[in-house]
């Protein structure tokens, strides 16, 4: 069993430590926290071997009963590989104690892509990352904008991507961000940081990227066109073999799903996790081709889609098993794909029938 450390337990450490424990050939060494507060609380209910960042902080923890398996420095000594999920610049200072101890690290996507040695999505470049010693999973948008361009690259080449990004305003739990009542671009500038941020992951793919802030927690929407090399006869061909793709979860038109606030219902009815949504939820009506034009929109869930490229990621560096192997076992323990929701024509003739 491969010994996995958590460092920072918040909204994608957690979800990433549940993600661990369900995988046959891995196990969470413990997570670390900066402070008490109810997500260490959560950590130590969950019966995860809790550190604190530093020897400072221990008091803290043992004042609101929480006991402590050491600090962080025990953590990542303990553990064959660190999944580091600390905020945004934190991860950079992280680095040396990862080095001192000799063990491989991932970074999340809010990181500059020179910490690591490859910048990962695991359908489109999984082999990149084998026997690398620091990793940099990509954003939540990145990640999905991967996973799409991916198989149509693949399928018809990529001339060019042009992306709206419709971003929320911030996770449920960041109650400071904003806007509150506004539509920001963000940046104004164009592109913005998510066409380059693709780049790391395709550094020849054309792609050009406009980001706005809006005042949502539920997900972010993009507006997507691209322009083929080649193209297909019929858009039913694209729709299909999108629809093969494990993690493009297509939303037909029949279930009634208008927007994120629905997927999000669903999910909850479907009994995922803290309503998590691994996949990227195209709406398959969206999907349009005007001469080698391809149009779509897609909605993505920024707390949890970078949850099973973790786990992948953690199998590429240490060298578990190959990409298809690893992509295939991560889905099967997750269960993505929301079983509510079958894509397939039979499928849909079936619940017709039924109503």
């Amino acid at each position: 069993m491969l010994r996995v450390g958590i460092n920072g337990y918040g909204t994608i450490g957690k979800r990433v430590a549940d993600a661990v424990r369900t995988q046959p050939d891995m196990e969470v060494a413990g997570v670390a926290k900066v402070s008490p507060d109810y997500v260490a609380l959560g950590a130590a209910e969950a019966e995860y071997p809790l550190y604190a960042v530093d020897e400072d902080r221990t008091d803290g923890f043992h004042e609101a009963g929480i006991d402590l398996a050491g600090t962080v420095d025990d953590l990542v000594a303990d553990s064959d590989i660190v999944v580091d999920a600390t905020p945004s610049g934190i991860g950079a200072q992280n680095r040396p104690l990862y080095e001192r101890h000799d063990t491989p690290a991932l970074f999340q996507g809010g990181e500059d892509a020179t910490i690591a040695e490859v910048s990962f999505n695991a359908r489109a470049n999984y082999d990149e990352a084998t026997d690398a010693d620091y990793v940099r999973v990509v954003s939540c948008n990145t990640t999905g904008l991967s996973r799409l361009v991916s198989p149509i690259h693949e399928s018809y080449g990529i001339e060019k991507v042009r992306t709206t990004l419709v971003r929320r305003g911030g996770d449920p739990s960041q109650t400071g961000r904003g806007p509150i009542n506004d539509a920001l671009p963000d940046p104004v500038s164009i592109p913005s940081h998510h066409g380059p941020d693709v780049q790391t992951v395709f550094p020849e793919l054309d792609i050009d990227t406009i980001g706005l802030k809006v005042p949502t927690t539920m997900m972010h929407v993009h507006a997507v066109n691209i322009t083929l090399e080649e193209a297909p006869d019929d858009v039913a061909e694209i729709r299909d073999r999108l629809r093969e793709e494990n993690r493009l979860l297509m939303i037909p038109d029949y279930a009634g799903i208008d927007g994120a606030g629905t997927l999000k219902d669903l999910a909850l009815d479907a009994g995922r996790p803290r309503g998590d949504i691994w996949e990227n939820c195209i709406w398959e009506e969206s999907i349009t081709l005007e001469g080698r034009d391809l149009y779509c929109m897609q909605a993505i869930h920024q707390e949890s889609d970078v949850v099973p490229e973790n786990i992948d990621a953690i199998r590429s560096v240490t060298g578990l098993l190959n990409g298809p192997e690893s992509r295939a076992l991560t889905n099967e323990t997750l269960g993505i794909g929301l079983s509510r929701l079958d894509n397939s024509e039979e499928r849909a003739v079936d619940r017709q029938t039924a109503d």
